[in-house]
């Protein structure tokens, strides 16, 4: 049964999301945290376009803010987006399938961008260790989050063939 397979390797891998995109939030969190801690001593000396930000980082590069803020949204979307895909998929029915699939497109779309974002901070200059994992982790997930919605939008073909309600 060729749905049986797909429903594995979603699930599979939508587990493997939810460990890493909890790995996403914990480092973004920890760079926010460690940006807003920082910020008043060290943003005070600078000149006024870059004092304005409420977030200054004293680490990394011109892309970092972006990074750090793309990273939390799309590692918040992905966490909760991975639960409600594992539930959906769990179901395996037409509706449930539409859903996961909706949510896994919306997902790798905010990966996607945050991916893009890492690349460009990379091509600027490298940064320390804890962003080079997360730009490490930027990279893999928006490479398997693909694969994860070609696997679940496969799901729903096979349920649609099939006429499952």
């Amino acid at each position: 049964m060729v749905s049986g397979g797909i429903k594995t390797v979603a699930s599979s891998i939508l587990v493997l999301h939810l460990v890493l995109y909890f790995i996403v939030v914990i480092i973004s969190g920890w760079a926010v945290n460690h940006g807003i801690e920082e910020a008043r001593e060290t943003a005070s000396s600078l000149t006024i376009p870059a004092r304005i930000f409420p977030i200054y980082y004293p680490f990394g590069n011109d892309a970092t803010g972006f990074l750090v803020i793309f990273s939390l949204i799309a590692g918040v979307v992905g966490c909760v987006s991975s639960v409600s895909c594992l539930n959906n998929v769990g179901h395996w029915t037409r509706a449930h399938l539409h859903a996961a699939a909706a949510s896994s497109l919306l997902t790798w779309a905010l990966t996607v961008l945050a991916m893009g974002v890492a690349c460009k901070e990379i091509n600027v200059e490298r940064t320390n260790g804890n962003l080079r994992i997360l730009e490490n982790i930027m990279i893999v997930l928006s490479g398997t989050q693909f694969l994860c919605t070609l696997a679940i939008h496969a799901g729903v073909e096979d349920v649609v063939k099939r006429q499952i309600f």
